[in-house]
């Protein structure tokens, strides 16, 4: 285990309920849930009973992550018998739904479905069922977010199915550096793609998104594969390719590394030793651990407008010299500038502004954020800034549902992510140690 910093020893002053490191684990798992009548999925048994067992299973081993993929018409027989807190709903059998979902022991925001631009009926009828992937804000521990997404690429080997699944995976990767900049990600699916299929793109996850394989990485010692190897299921190795695969990274506010990896299929199997899908389920355990340069609130507002991080833009020893921000009605724009003369801004020119200067010595702690429905939108509606002085600063109009985001102690406020348009529909605080 790697030592701790100083300002990452902060974080567990005396009055500070925030841990800084931990781990979970992930699976992802295609149940084969098309109906028997259309997919057989050349598994025996009834699938009534086996997705019953599946979910038994879930419950069972306490996966803390789970996204499975093909949960068409076997989907409330899988719930039935688990037992995760968060659950996402359904969007439908075959035919209707994308078949994706996601069970889990935390809590998230901003969960969204979206389908593919592309899809090839040429070999296996993928846009007979509106396939594509999922997007969730996940939060693993106090101020520790992780963006995750499930995916279910185009099937078959056909050039009209290669350019389908390429524009899929694309499509993703794209959404990434979109709705994620900034952000620990973990993307896990059935991906239909393979390394050694020259015409797949799967390793754009890495090259554009900066994402590690975690079966390359504890597999294969950092080294794709450049022969065709095809799994036994249940496969008893680890080193062979599949199709299902997690992918991750993760960001300046804290580190996330895969320790595990691991094809679970013998743990999914009828009373007989049959297996419950065509597909090995994969785990993955990940460590996360906060060294002590950033942190993160949680957030409040809505998930509407454009994603904003200012992450990427401070420097490793941030001071914040002067908050601005603008408001009438609502809270149109938030931001800071720092001692380097830096200018963080976000949001819209509307409202009047509201600014403060800050002594030297002095550090922005505190932020009270109200919400409020605007447009049928969940929007900020107003900001009530402290200092260390206790002086404040406010934007906005407050409303009846307000939180309070205070830095850790020894910790001040240094900018800011979230959603914006012409005002902030999301927003959260990143925190910096005192400098």
């Amino acid at each position: 285990m790697k030592s701790y910093t100083t300002a990452a020893a902060a974080l567990m002053a005396a009055g500070v309920v925030r841990a800084t490191s931990g781990t979970f684990d992930v699976l992802t798992m295609n149940v084969a849930g098309l109906p028997s009548v259309l997919q057989s999925n050349d598994e025996s048994g009834d699938k009534t009973t086996n997705s019953e067992l599946i979910g038994t299973y879930f419950a069972k081993y306490g996966y803390d992550i789970i996204n499975v993929q093909e949960d068409f018409n076997y989907h409330s027989y899988i719930y039935s018998t688990d037992n995760h807190a968060y659950r996402t709903a359904t969007s439908g059998g075959a035919a209707i739904g994308s078949g994706l979902n996601t069970l889990a022991n935390f809590d998230w925001v901003d969960f969204t479905r979206v389908g593919w631009d592309d899809c090839s009926n040429d070999s296996d009828y993928d846009c007979l069922t509106p396939k594509g992937f999922t997007f969730m804000r996940m939060m693993v521990a106090d101020g520790v977010h992780i963006d995750i997404y499930n995916l279910h690429a185009d099937a078959g080997t056909t050039n009209a199915d290669e350019a389908a699944r390429t524009s899929n995976i694309q499509q993703v990767a794209d959404y990434i550096d979109t709705y994620s900049t900034g952000n620990a990600v973990i993307v896990m699916g059935d991906t239909n793609s393979r390394y050694t299929r020259t015409a797949d793109n799967i390793a754009v996850f890495t090259s554009q998104n900066g994402l590690t394989d975690a079966f390359v990485q504890l597999e294969r010692a950092g080294v794709v594969p450049a022969t065709l190897t095809i799994c036994d299921n249940p496969s008893l190795i680890n080193t062979c390719e599949t199709v299902d695969k997690i992918f991750y990274r993760g960001s300046r506010v804290f580190s996330l590394n895969a320790t595990l990896f691991n094809y679970e299929s013998s743990k999914f199997v009828q009373t007989n030793g049959s297996t419950l899908s065509d597909h090995n389920p994969i785990t993955v355990k990940f460590e996360w651990i906060n060294e002590g340069l950033f942190s993160q609130s949680n957030y409040s507002g809505g998930p509407h407008g454009d994603w904003f991080s200012d992450l990427a833009s401070l420097p490793e020893k941030p001071v914040v010299s002067k908050l601005v921000f603008r408001g009438n009605k609502r809270l149109d724009s938030v931001g800071v500038v720092l001692s380097t003369g830096t200018s963080l801004t976000h949001g819209g020119t509307g409202g009047t502004e509201a600014s403060l200067t800050l002594a030297t010595g002095e550090y922005w702690t505190s932020a009270k954020f109200c919400t409020g429905q605007y447009s049928n939108r969940t929007r900020n509606f107003y900001v009530l800034a402290t200092t260390s002085k206790g002086r404040t600063v406010t934007a906005g109009t407050s409303t009846s549902d307000c939180t309070t985001f205070t830095a850790p102690t020894g910790w001040q406020i240094v900018g800011y992510m979230g959603q914006d348009g012409d005002e902030i529909d999301q927003v959260s605080l990143i925190y910096a140690p005192q400098y």
